[in-house]
């Protein structure tokens, strides 16, 4: 009999908790769990193809990336391009105008690009930087921009022939990338250097810079209000709303720790992972506790919901139908995704 009370009573506190962390809300969105999934080691970040279909998932220790079927819930390929065996991929683009899937491999500085949707390579393209991350691409300039980690430089590529066209010299270990005015200029994070920087494409020249002191700047999304973009600081466990004219911080909201991929649903809903403690050993290792998604109203910058995600989410992507979130735990092995309403 005590036994069975006892378990009753953690079964009404799993319930209390479960409602804490899901139903903070009453506003939306609201989010059913369909599942966690094994995927490839380290995933670094995940990415919706333009028709939903497909998420593809650049893995950061292992051969590659995987292609994940939103319809079967299941990695239906590995994809391996040139110089799998160098590991090391951690970003990639979908660009519909093209219909192409970019990944980025830091290793050797290279961007292999495949047709979508069948997957074929059509090309490798050489950044000229190293260890090349973020990869943003201009429809208007018809240009890609890729930040070199290492190089602390940001390659400006022609789409159409992959030339190097341009580097700009930016502070220490640049990643986030937002290109502005049309491709006039471009906005970068410097993840060690503390800042974000706005460059003028063209000519390279620095037109704006916003310093904060320690800051470990990471991924920045443009906001649907105009002049205006959302930044996540790791260092500081918080997220920004900065002008993109002057870059100055108009609002901001404290997160959990490690704050990484952040997206932006439905113009207001900002998804964002949060990494977790860093093991206290060292950061690449397991965190001695599971990780945090967030969920931030953008019409006030306040936190709307928070829920436990795996060991370290990382990447994080909303669907371009806005039906379905998708985050990576980068030490679990795997994804998680969640239906939206």
């Amino acid at each position: 009999m005590k036994k069975n009370f006892v378990i009753l009573c953690l079964l009404i506190l799993s319930a209390f908790v479960f409602c804490e962390e899901y139903e903070k809300s009453t506003t939306g969105p609201f989010l059913t769990k369909l599942g966690t999934f094994p995927c490839g080691q380290q995933p670094k970040q995940v990415l919706f193809s333009p028709d939903s279909k497909f998420i593809a998932l650049p893995l950061l220790d292992d051969k590659g990336f995987d292609l994940f079927s939103v319809a079967e819930q299941k990695v239906v390929k590995r994809i391996t391009p040139p110089n799998a065996e160098q590991l090391g991929f951690a970003e990639g683009l979908f660009i519909k105008e093209k219909n192409v899937f970019l990944v980025s491999q830091m290793t050797t500085g290279n961007l292999y690009e495949y047709s979508y949707p069948d997957f074929q390579l059509k090309r490798t393209i050489k950044t000229g930087g190293n260890w090349s991350k973020f990869i943003a691409y201009n429809p208007e300039k018809d240009i890609l921009a890729v930040s070199n980690w290492l190089s602390n430089t940001v390659s400006i590529i022609d789409y159409k022939t992959g030339k190097l066209l341009k580097t700009l010299k930016t502070a220490a270990a640049p990643r986030g990338l937002l290109f502005t005015e049309k491709g006039e200029n471009i906005i970068v994070l410097c993840f060690d250097g503390g800042k974000i920087q706005k460059f003028a494409v063209e000519t390279g020249t620095k037109v704006a810079e916003k310093s904060v002191e320690k800051s470990a700047m990471r991924h920045i999304v443009s906001a649907d209000t105009e002049n205006r973009a959302y930044v996540s600081d790791m260092y500081y466990g918080k997220i920004y709303e900065i002008d993109t004219n002057s870059l100055e911080i108009i609002r901001e909201v404290k997160v959990h720790n490690n704050p990484n991929t952040i997206a932006l649903a439905n113009g207001r809903w900002l998804f964002v992972s949060c990494r977790g403690k860093n093991n206290p050993v060292d950061y690449t290792l397991r965190s001695p506790e599971n990780g945090k998604i967030y969920i931030i109203d953008t019409t006030t910058m306040a936190v709307e919901r928070i829920f436990t995600g795996g060991n370290q989410p990382t990447g994080l992507d909303i669907s371009p139908d806005g039906k379905t979130l998708c985050f990576s735990n980068f030490q679990d092995g795997n994804i998680e995704l969640y239906s939206i309403e």
